[in-house]
């Protein structure tokens, strides 16, 4: 097994000389806009738009489904956080099965086996990455999917809560695995360059700084649980507010995101902290996972118990539209599959309060 790389060993070496300046300096990846990161291949996703009035049930009866990822050939793999089951769903075939469990999970609060994502490279190196609460810290590790070796640890150290331990992974249009993190409760940590907490870090396949000396990409952030690109490359993030407004940002390397001095709009320093494009009521949305299909973001809910959709064009963002209110209950994860179709997870089982038959479920919504 390769040498176990820890996150603390890299922002040790980068405090020092680590500011929200050379932050911004690093290379982003993109000669033409800061907000952009460039591509080595053009976007092969399928043009038509998800139909929300088209939706069937793949599969029922999951334990807290949390992250949700898509193997080359179509199937699913989707992360259940407290039992650390990897399950494997292929359309059509109405049952999920058990093709991995994570060791090393503490599951306690919201802590637990959280995010998935699938190498570029799965056809070569048949490697699933995941993001995972453990003993002391959360972490990300990566495994071979039918193997039934331990996985290996590339990156750990990231502070861990019963709440805030953000959890969301993704293979941006670079090729790098971005990972978006929370303040775990202690909210200095979101502002400080040193701590790898309430920020969104940019780290190689092998779990290294993509640039520079430190994995940080954008701080400021209190939970950050949804990334999608669009087709240009441009980044966005959905973050959890506290007491008043939740938010959908344009991430841009080098960014200061504001928390805890901000929550929501407030650009109170100077033009230092860079305003959400769009918020919520916290009681209108607790955005969780996010994806983009086309010129439309959606935006899967909580609290709000709703699918967000949200026009985008180019860096500006349209009026949110509700779908679903309360039809399904707690939404947490949202991805578009390789065909264009749109996938959706509940997330009523991990509250125990009000239940729908067959929670948790796997909803899909055809491409039009």
């Amino acid at each position: 097994m390769a040498e176990i790389l820890s996150g603390r060993r890299w922002f040790r070496t980068a405090a020092a000389v680590l500011t929200v300046g050379v932050l911004a300096a690093c290379d982003s990846g993109s000669e033409a806009s800061p907000g952009v990161i460039a591509t080595s291949t053009a976007s092969s996703a399928p043009k038509g738009a998800p139909d929300l009035g088209a939706g069937e049930e793949l599969a029922h009866g999951i334990d807290v489904p949390w992250g949700m990822t898509f193997l080359p050939d179509g199937d699913a793999l989707i992360a259940e956080r407290d039992s650390a089951r990897v399950l494997r769903l292929k359309p059509g075939s109405g049952e999920a099965r058990e093709v991995y469990k994570v060791p090393g999970v503490v599951a306690s609060g919201e802590g637990g086996l959280l995010g998935l994502a699938v190498s570029p490279k799965f056809a070569e190196d048949n490697l699933v990455y995941a993001y995972f609460t453990a003993e002391n810290d959360n972490r990300i590790a990566r495994f071979e999917l039918d193997g039934d070796g331990a996985p290996e640890v590339i990156f750990d150290g990231i502070a861990k809560a019963t709440y805030h331990n953000g959890g969301r992974i993704a293979f941006g249009p670079d090729g790098m695995l971005y990972a978006g993190t929370g303040d775990a409760g202690e909210k200095p940590r979101s502002q400080d360059p040193a701590s790898p907490n309430g920020k969104i870090l940019r780290l190689t396949p092998d779990g290294k700084p993509a640039s520079g000396d430190s994995p940080v990409y954008s701080l400021g952030h209190r939970n950050v649980q949804g990334l999608a690109w669009d087709s240009s490359g441009r980044m966005f993030a959905t973050e959890f507010g506290q007491n008043e407004l939740d938010e959908v940002n344009l991430i841009q390397q080098g960014r200061n995101y504001g928390w805890p001095e901000v929550e929501g709009e407030g650009d109170t320093d100077g033009g230092r902290y860079t305003n959400p494009l769009v918020t919520w009521a916290t009681k209108d949305a607790s955005p969780s996972g996010m994806a983009i299909s086309g010129t439309t973001a959606y935006v899967a809910a909580l609290r709000g118990q709703r699918l967000w959709t949200i026009p985008l064009d180019g860096e500006k963002a349209g009026e949110p539209k509700a779908e679903f209110k309360e039809k399904y209950g707690r939404l947490r994860t949202v991805q578009i599959a390789p065909d264009g179709a749109l996938w959706l997870t509940t997330s009523n089982t991990d509250r125990g309060k009000k239940l729908h038959e067959g929670d948790d479920r796997v909803l899909r919504f055809p491409a039009s």
